[in-house]
């Protein structure tokens, strides 16, 4: 093989007999291009009666070979300059996987998958191209800093938490970061009038302070400021800052008001809130109720308390209807709460959605007809029907009948509602639109038709007699 596939005589060291120089650079470049014919060609071409008496080493029975011995001859040559062609072909092969090594990271290797397996496989590594940045815990996420803060002492200011805990008679002084700085605080502050409660504006800040404190001052204190340029003034994202403050007293457990029983509405499918509110968050706080005396359990999924608000009922039912109260007791001592009246109201969950039809579209003078009004919803629900129509012009009464019955639709039982309109020997001017509202404790629906009034028409009688 190395023979005929050799490298020329310029780049190998003369080891063994060569082709003339031409014919030997002819047969290496077809070997380098693959053309294996081309160099077995050549290679045949050099065994020529001249080439052999120049070079008996190389050719030495090319007079003398047979088609046989010429072919398996050739054969021979073909597999060994095909297998040094490949030699030669394998260190570009090495430094082009070099060359591949170098980005790792988008290295792609071709999967084996066809289809859908394929589109798959060639994704993942996409994915390992997008650099994904660790997100921090919820703990470490970065909150926008509050701009509430409290004045401890003289120029020593400390950063308010959800809660807070004063003692009765303590001095507050709140300061809120910011322009045009709006407060909001408890209710009993509101209607306050002997000067405990001071604001004062600032350039850069609000000052709120309270004086002489008391249990009633307990609840939620809370700023916003707002983003002003040249005249105009809009809200602050994340420019606001709240805190609930407790302002003990050992003779007020719970935070007092004004009124000794509270009507409150226990409604169907609305959350009921029951705000009794202590004063100290170390108190112990059961709810109770009046008659017959016993304490309603309190499970957090029916029922739950919140300390800064008080008992939810999550679930109104008819039977917490009745006059229940709260009782706090901290250090051996027991207070009651305000009592609250519960009224128990099926309160509907939306408004009405009334159907109006008629008896007929349109009559003629002298006949009768009768407009309906008919409204499904949840049972025990009370709908108000009103009317507008035509004859209320001339003052015309009405005749109208009201029923209500349950009905089973869609394999819910409804409450049908239903209002009939009775219009009796029809005239002209009660032609024209009929109006239905159905109302509710969720609001009022409307609906309406219209109906003709057509000329009266001559009996076969009255043809003949005129």
């Amino acid at each position: 093989m190395s023979q005929i596939c050799h490298t020329p005589r310029t780049l190998r060291p003369l080891t063994r007999p060569l082709l003339p120089l031409g014919e030997d650079v002819r047969v290496w470049n077809c070997c380098r291009a693959g053309n294996v014919a081309a160099a077995v060609a050549l290679s045949r071409s050099c065994c020529s009666p001249t080439s052999a008496a120049q070079l008996p080493g190389l050719c030495p029975a090319c007079p003398s070979m047979n088609s046989k011995a010429l072919a398996a001859l050739g054969c021979s040559l073909l597999l060994l300059i095909l297998a040094e062609c490949q030699e030669k072909e394998q260190p570009p092969k090495a430094t082009e996987k070099k060359i591949t090594k170098e980005p790792k990271p988008n290295k792609l290797k071709p999967p084996k998958a066809t289809g859908q397996k394929l589109q798959q496989a060639a994704a993942k590594p996409r994915k390992a191209k997008v650099r994904v940045k660790p997100t921090a815990p919820p703990s470490q996420v970065h909150q926008p800093a509050s701009i509430l803060t409290r004045v401890v002492a003289r120029g020593r200011f400390q950063k308010v938490p959800d809660s807070l805990t004063l003692r009765a008679g303590d001095t507050l002084e709140l300061r809120c970061r910011g322009q045009a700085v709006r407060w909001r605080f408890p209710a009993y502050l509101e209607d306050e009038d002997e000067g405990r409660l001071r604001i004062k504006h600032f350039e850069r800040h609000s000052q709120l302070l309270v004086v002489n404190s008391m249990a009633a001052d307990t609840g939620e204190y809370s700023c916003w400021s707002f983003q002003c340029r040249d005249s105009e003034c809009q809200d602050g994202e994340d420019r606001t800052g709240k805190a609930f403050i407790f302002f003990t007293d050992p003779q007020e457990l719970f935070v007092p008001t004004e009124d000794y029983y509270e009507v409150v509405q226990l409604r169907t499918n609305h959350p009921t809130l029951l705000p009794c509110q202590v004063t100290s968050p170390l108190a112990k706080v059961t709810l109770h109720r009046e008659f017959p005396p016993e304490e309603v359990a309190v499970d957090g999924i029916d029922i739950s308390y919140d300390m800064k608000r008080g008992f939810v009922i999550h679930r109104p039912r008819p039977s917490y209807a009745g006059s229940l109260f709260c009782m706090a007791s901290l250090d051996g001592m027991r207070q009651i709460s305000t009592k609250y009246m519960l009224i128990y109201i099926n309160y509907p969950s939306s408004a009405p959605k009334p159907m109006v039809s008629t008896s007929a579209s349109m009559v003629r003078t002298g006949e009768n007809f009768n407009v309906t009004c008919t409204v499904f919803g949840e049972p025990e629900v009370a709908v108000d029907f009103t009317w507008e129509y035509p004859g209320q012009q001339i003052g015309r009464p009405p005749y109208i009948r009201e029923r209500t019955d349950l009905a089973r639709r869609g394999g819910q039982v409804q409450q049908e509602s239903e209002s009939i309109l009775y219009v009796d020997e029809a005239r002209a001017i009660d032609e024209g639109l009929y109006t239905c509202s159905a109302t509710n404790l969720q609001g009022t629906t409307t609906v309406s038709t219209r109906v003709r009034v057509l000329p009266a028409t001559l009996s076969p009688k009255g043809a003949q007699s005129g």
